[in-house]
């Protein structure tokens, strides 16, 4: 998982519970995951502070989270003590380099958009994920309605704002998050918006299955 700055400002993770997108996001994640065995093995690819990993933990689900963020870890840690959290990049040996077996889900939310090497990353989070397993994916929306507002507005300096160091480098539309899950090997992809109205998501969800 090659970061931005933003992965390693700690600054970000004081206190545990949900954070912004991941309170909406996580009804959603919850929809995908709905048929998933009792005791399934998850992984959090950027999971912050554990606030949605925890939400996994309580409905009997061995968890398991992986973040660059140190301060987001100790409080994931202390709050999902049934989880394991390990600071640590996702790539192509990220199996390895945790000791474990493949998962049955793996989720990442609001990630992508801030890495130099989201391909780096993608293939990580293929290799985590067992065969017949799902790997949900999201990311900022971004299409042509609300593209076209933000520019009608004027708003392009404050949405993808190039002075805010840790921000989003990367903005992803469903055909090139498409594009790269099915590069990586995920097949049956399934779409979603989350957040404000229909075709102005804030951001998007898009889970596949690796075969």
């Amino acid at each position: 998982m090659a970061a931005s700055a933003n992965f390693l400002d700690s600054s970000k993770y004081s206190s545990p519970g949900l954070r912004g997108a991941h309170a909406y996001l996580l009804p959603t994640l919850l929809s995908l995951s709905r048929d998933l065995p009792p005791s399934s093995r998850i992984l959090d690819v950027g999971c912050g502070n554990g606030s949605v990993t925890l939400e996994f933990a309580k409905r009997g689900h061995s968890v398991v989270g992986i973040d660059l963020a140190e301060a987001g870890i100790r409080i994931a840690r202390q709050s999902c003590p049934s989880g394991r959290f390990e600071v640590l990049a996702a790539d192509r040996n990220v199996l390895d380099k945790l000791g474990e077996e493949s998962f049955d889900l793996v989720y990442s939310a609001e990630v992508v958009e801030h890495l130099y090497d989201p391909r780096s990353y993608m293939a990580g989070c293929y290799t985590a994920t067992s065969p017949g397993g799902k790997f949900i994916c999201t990311t900022p929306y971004h299409g042509y309605l609300k593209n076209l507002a933000i520019s009608l507005a004027g708003g392009w300096d404050k949405h993808a704002d190039p002075l805010f160091d840790g921000g989003h480098i990367k903005l992803f539309s469903r055909r090139t998050l498409s594009a790269l899950m099915a590069e990586a090997g995920f097949r049956k992809l399934e779409f979603r918006g989350a957040g404000r109205y229909p075709y102005f998501w804030k951001s998007m969800i898009i889970c596949g299955t690796k075969p």
